[in-house]
């Protein structure tokens, strides 16, 4: 089932934001963005923010201009900008066959032009812009890549006879993502809440793989058939740590976007690039959570410190404390709420 959410936007700043974010939550490529919406709502004012935010040098111009540009991004994608506006039907086969096999990312406007068939051919985000008082409304479908449900995951935990309290832990730390989500939401940012649920019930799946002696809260021996499963598992993702296994474990399954966020979540070196919101705010809330308790991030290290005070691990634990404050700083920059 597709993703929606609903941001408010109330100035024109709220949609520059909103614009700017959604650079940083794309996974599937190549993506269609289908944006809706009156004359003078924002539509183009949206599209100017997120080209800058992924690097584009001259942005989008005004509606009606030009019918389309393309643009080069940092990423080395295209970016196309459609604007269809002033284009008679007759000639809208044409154009829209013009870009059709594109690899990057390509922003229609006034994309209710457009047949619903025709519209639901390619992974797409609709964004669908409405007047409401004082200001506006920002109605967003994501269909562009898949989520497992939750009853899968619950099926996933049974097979790999995952240890209760890492399943608790998971949940706790989707509760407690989803709450840093909304709070960035209020901010008019864009955060895919259903992929970054999914991402924490599922982010330490295979956590037994990296078990060592002592390390964990619940030093006991594995009954038989646990000691099994694990074994098969560390056979089957052998030198991965539990993050990389995890995110091969997705992708197996047919979820490659979901295993992008899920595989930066964990504390390693050299420390991984986290480039999307969704990843960020995993990474961090994991880090605030000690099984299901929520924990400031001085108390969460302090306590991997003590754990771990035998391995050499512990002379990371700086870095990857100053890791966790950086990102908290970079989501939050006025404070975390809670």
């Amino acid at each position: 089932m597709a993703e929606t959410l609903q941001l408010w936007l109330p100035q024109a700043k709220s949609t520059q934001l909103a614009g700017a974010s959604l650079a940083k939550t794309l996974y599937a490529f190549p993506v269609d963005l289908f944006l809706t919406g009156e004359l003078g709502i924002g539509k183009t004012y949206f599209t100017q923010a997120l080209a800058k935010a992924l690097g584009v040098a001259d942005l989008p111009t005004s509606p009606t201009y030009a019918l389309e540009q393309r643009y080069q991004t940092t990423s080395g994608r295209e970016f196309i900008h459609l604007d269809l506006y002033r284009l008679e039907k007759r000639h809208l086969p044409e154009v829209l066959a013009a870009s059709e096999h594109h690899a990057g990312i390509r922003v229609i406007e006034w994309a209710d032009k457009i047949p619903e068939a025709k519209r639901r051919g390619h992974p797409h985000i609709d964004l669908h812009f409405e007047e409401k008082g004082q200001g506006r409304t920002l109605d967003l479908t994501f269909d562009d890549f898949r989520l497992p449900t939750r009853k899968q995951i619950l099926a996933w935990r049974k097979e790999v006879l995952l240890p209760e309290h890492i399943g608790r832990h998971c949940d706790a730390v989707g509760a407690f993502a989803l709450r840093l989500a909304e709070v960035l939401m209020k901010q008019s940012m864009i955060v895919r809440k259903d992929a970054l649920a999914r991402a924490s019930e599922v982010h330490d799946l295979l956590r037994f793989i990296d078990f060592k002696p002592g390390a964990g809260p619940l030093d006991s021996k594995l009954a038989p058939e646990q000691d099994r499963v694990f074994s098969s598992y560390r056979t089957r993702y052998p030198a991965m740590r539990h993050e990389a296994a995890c995110a091969a474990f997705l992708r197996e399954q047919g979820f490659p976007e979901l295993a992008e966020i899920v595989a930066v979540h964990g504390l390693t070196l050299p420390s991984p690039e986290r480039t999307t919101t969704e990843q960020k705010l995993l990474f961090y809330a994991d880090k605030r959570l000690m099984i299901d308790r929520l924990v400031t991030l001085n108390q969460r290290f302090d306590d991997f410190r003590t754990r771990y005070a035998s391995s050499s691990e512990v002379n990371r634990s700086t870095i990857w404390y100053d890791e966790a404050v950086t990102v908290e700083r970079d989501l939050f920059p006025h404070g975390v709420p809670f």
